[in-house]
């Protein structure tokens, strides 16, 4: 398994001041480490065009103390962003400056189309080959970027991000279809895209879009919302309180007293553009440095199977058995997605060390909520409930999310998961015994076949849940032996 080092990413945006470092993990991110300030640096820039003095304290304090994070962590590489406020001010270049005497850090100061590269960059680390558009908002800008067969096109920037917007004064609604048409004639941007949106003010709007509508896996990354449904919400935040708003979501104070004025773009962004669909991304340009950290063949694997091996590899008790696994039952499955089979055999073994009264019901929520990308919230859905399967036969998953798996798809991963509670337990996880095996569905029949030595791991524990896989399928069970 390719594998980069271990990378620190310093970003120092008009709204929040953050530290991520990503372990060694091969094509999806594993977070090791992840801190942010608000510290609104570009609060009243719009009217001064400097950068708030408070937030130029408080956004040192937090890189004195992420710079002495990463020497005793001992990350040596480290990239760094600051984005619209730090560009924009007048004494942003003294502020990078101070900080580089202060801390030894160099702070990169990224143009908006830039800012605009490396967000649409994080979007492709979590969707390969992704087509349409992405939206990333920030304290101070807005940036829009086309993605077209998986690589960044043309991209624009604008003053849209709600620190600039609480100082404008006049037609706010009109100024910002206006500045949105702008960027769409400037990057050719056709109606109907998808819609991949970036950033904490969009975060928030789906969690409060999630909790009106009572959606009932709170996964942020890959949510899917109607645009129809989004400009309800958007309607919504846009008439409603910060004290309001707090009730419904865990989102700071300080980022929700920005949410009226995102939710305004927002209604701009729909009335404009009319895109086919939206999507959130939970990953923007702090994972596009990290792609652009990664070699080319690396960023070319699929991240959901990448993310799935390096799972197999930290916990399972025998890395390896996931791919003999997905060889030994991906007969049966054939007509299945073969992604979501392969990642469900690698995560097979991934929670053996939790309490077997327990296990069926954590390895469901583990990975509902696994840091994956390349998966929809269905792909997730599918993975948990087979995961459930392989080790619980009997009963059924009562978590809520499960009524928005189609009843085929469920049916699919509740015998996936079977087939692996069969393949794990014939060999014990072992990859030679699992290969002097084979398991063959033709006419009806179900046959297990056990070559040489292999006839002895027949038992009545391998019986029954022979049985217990050919009954879900509507087969007849039948052990043959050579």
């Amino acid at each position: 398994m390719s594998m980069i080092s271990r990378v620190g990413v310093i970003d120092v945006g008009s709204n929040s001041v953050r530290l991520v470092v990503f372990d060694g993990a091969a094509r999806s991110p594993a977070y090791f480490f992840n801190e942010k300030v608000m510290c609104g640096l570009g609060r009243g820039l719009g009217k001064t065009g400097l950068l708030s003095p408070d937030g130029r304290l408080r956004a040192l304090a937090a890189l004195k103390r992420f710079a002495l994070l990463l020497q005793h962590m001992g990350v040596e590489k480290i990239s760094t962003v600051a984005t619209a406020a730090v560009r924009e001010a007048s004494d942003g270049a003294d502020f990078c400056q101070e900080v580089m005497r202060e801390t030894g850090i160099s702070l990169h100061v990224a143009s908006g189309e830039e800012e605009a590269r490396l967000s649409a960059q994080g979007v492709l680390l979590g969707w390969p080959g992704a087509d349409g558009l992405v939206c990333d908002i920030g304290g101070a800008s807005l940036e829009l970027a086309r993605l077209q067969n998986g690589a960044v096109g043309a991209r624009g920037t604008s003053a849209l991000g709600p620190l600039k917007l609480m100082d404008h004064n006049g037609d706010l609604p009109g100024h910002i279809r206006g500045s949105i048409n702008e960027i769409a004639v400037k990057i050719s941007v056709p109606q109907a895209e998808p819609l991949f949106l970036v950033g904490g003010s969009w975060r928030a709007m789906a969690r409060l879009d999630m909790a009106r509508r009572g959606y009932p896996l709170h996964v942020l990354h890959e949510y899917q919302i109607e645009p129809a449904e989004m400009l309800e919400t958007a309607n919504w935040v846009a008439e409603q309180s910060a004290e309001t708003l707090t009730g419904l979501t865990d989102t700071s104070m300080a980022r929700l007293k920005l949410l009226p004025l995102a939710a305004q773009v927002m209604q701009g962004l729909i009335g404009v553009l009319q895109p086919a669909k939206i999507a959130i991304s939970s990953y923007g340009i702090r994972e596009g440095l990290l792609y652009e950290a990664m070699p080319v063949a690396l960023r070319q694997r699929d991240p959901l199977i990448e993310a799935c091996r390096y799972m197999e590899a930290s916990n399972a008790r025998f890395p390896g058995f996931g791919d003999a696994l997905y060889n030994w039952l991906n007969g049966l499955f054939a007509k299945a997605d073969q992604r979501l089979v392969q990642a469900a055999c690698l995560l097979h073994d991934t929670t053996w060390r939790a309490h077997p009264d327990y296990r069926a019901d954590m390895c469901f929520e583990t990975v509902t909520r696994a840091n994956m990308g390349g998966i929809d919230h269905m792909g997730r859905l599918f993975l948990a409930l087979a995961m459930r399967h392989r080790y619980k036969s009997g009963g059924e998953a009562r978590h809520a999310a499960l009524a928005l798996l189609a009843e085929d798809q469920a049916k699919t991963a509740r015998h996936l998961g079977l087939a692996m509670r069969l393949g794990a337990m014939i060999s014990g996880a072992e990859m030679v015994m699992l290969k002097s095996t084979a398991l063959h569905l033709a006419n009806g029949r179900l046959t297990l076949h056990l070559h040489g030595k292999a006839k002895a791991l027949a038992g009545e524990v391998i019986d029954k849940r022979l049985q217990a896989l050919a009954k879900a399928i509507e087969a007849t069970p039948h052990i043959a032996t050579t």
